[in-house]
């Protein structure tokens, strides 16, 4: 039933703008949306749109103690401009002790499946938690982002938690989001000015050149049918 009700959004609002389907999310969807932000320049523009539109919304970000100082930074003036609380959702600390104690502090160079574990004690776990209760969650996820997000809806059901999952800005190209960046003054991580066209944990992110592929920065061991941390794959 649900799934039949996210075909029928997608159909509606296939044309829609981003704010058009922020908005039709907050008046159709019972309950308390979240937004899970890494502080992107993505992240920043629909957080942006939320918080001026005044939809009752909890902030998220997944603090995996990797994150760069930047990061943090952008979290404070995010929070100053828009008089929003953007909420830090921490990994279970015995669970990373003894991830770190067994396979050692940079263990996520070693394989693919040691970087998934990583990605899924400081990440996948943290971000199952911060969405109990709630009803849906939104990304700034884009289909020109990677491979793995080519086929990316506006909305979709998340097979890890049951929510329905909101990319209200899954047609946008990297060169409109700036636009938007620099016309609405939205503060950003300072990191992005510098090579960072995706952000993440400070050992597995790298700046690239404008040529590359927008994350070919992460995990650049990896082959980029891989390049998921495991909170956006199907």
């Amino acid at each position: 039933m649900k799934q039949e009700l996210i075909d029928r959004w997608n159909e509606e609002l296939k044309k829609a703008s981003p704010i058009e389907i922020i908005d039709f999310a907050f008046k159709n969807i019972d309950g308390l949306i979240a937004m899970a932000s890494s502080l992107s320049v993505e992240d920043q523009y629909v957080t942006a749109m939320i918080a001026e539109a005044k939809h009752d919304c909890y902030f998220f970000t997944l603090d995996t103690g990797r994150l760069p100082q930047e990061t943090y930074d952008t979290i404070a003036a995010t929070e100053k401009k828009y008089t929003i609380k953007i909420h830090a959702q921490f990994p279970d600390r015995e669970k990373v002790e003894e991830m770190v104690s067994e396979h050692g502090i940079n263990l996520f160079y070693d394989s693919i499946e040691k970087r998934k574990l990583c990605c899924s004690i400081r990440k996948t776990q943290p971000l199952q938690r911060a969405l109990q209760g709630k009803a849906a969650w939104i990304t700034g996820l884009r289909r020109e982002q990677s491979v793995t997000r080519i086929n990316l809806p506006i909305f979709e059901l998340d097979v890890h938690t049951g929510l329905i999952k909101i990319n209200p800005i899954a047609d946008l190209f990297e060169s409109e989001v700036w636009e938007k960046i620099k016309e609405l003054d939205i503060p950003y991580n300072s990191l992005q000015d510098n090579g960072y066209r995706s952000l993440g944990c400070l050992p597995c992110t790298r700046p690239v050149s404008a040529e590359d592929d927008f994350r070919a920065g992460r995990w650049w061991w990896e082959n980029p049918e891989n390049k998921e941390c495991g909170l956006h794959v199907k």
